[in-house]
């Protein structure tokens, strides 16, 4: 069956898919570039041949660039709504990684004790005092961990909408 469109979700996970098998393609390329035989001895030809490897390898490069640019364009033409605001796909991919960076390291200073005593400078007791309320940062690091996820699911959601034309029965 041959199916002329697929959903965006899908064309992403079958690039994923696809750049393993690239990679694997290259290691068998190599495997299948050299065979060791007695002196004299003429080969006996088993299974894929270098250039049957090559043109696997080349269409799957195809397919590759193919779905990287559908995938682009799809991300570039189509929007999420994120607290009143539309934006393209693309963008709100990358706010959400952002924002899981972000929520990441207010975790990490909410971690972090008000005053905290240091050793090993001499006889008087050093402290180290955050200027910041840790407690503070746990709130925001939760706030901004709901927001991430927020738009995550709005991505996902719209990923399951969008389709784009490619027929991936070679793969499916």
């Amino acid at each position: 069956m041959n199916r002329l469109a697929i959903f965006l979700a899908e064309a992403v996970k079958l690039k994923s898919i696809l750049l393993k098998k690239q990679r694997d393609l290259q290691s068998e390329r190599h495997r299948v570039a050299f065979k060791t035989v007695e002196k004299g001895e003429q080969h006996v030809r088993e299974g894929s041949t270098m250039q049957d490897v090559e043109h696997e390898l080349q269409l799957v490069r195809d397919d590759i660039r193919l779905l990287d640019k559908l995938v682009y364009v799809a991300n570039t033409e189509n929007t999420v709504s994120f607290f009143g605001e539309e934006l393209m796909l693309v963008e709100a991919i990358e706010l959400a990684k952002q924002m899981r960076v972000e929520a990441e390291t207010l975790r990490d200073f909410s971690m972090r004790d008000k005053e905290e005593l240091q050793h090993g400078f001499g006889e008087t007791p050093m402290y180290e005092v955050a200027l910041y309320d840790p407690h503070e940062y746990y709130v925001r690091a939760e706030e901004m961990e709901k927001r991430a996820h927020k738009l995550s699911n709005a991505i996902n959601a719209k990923n399951f909408q969008v389709t784009v034309d490619f027929d991936d029965s070679r793969y499916i």
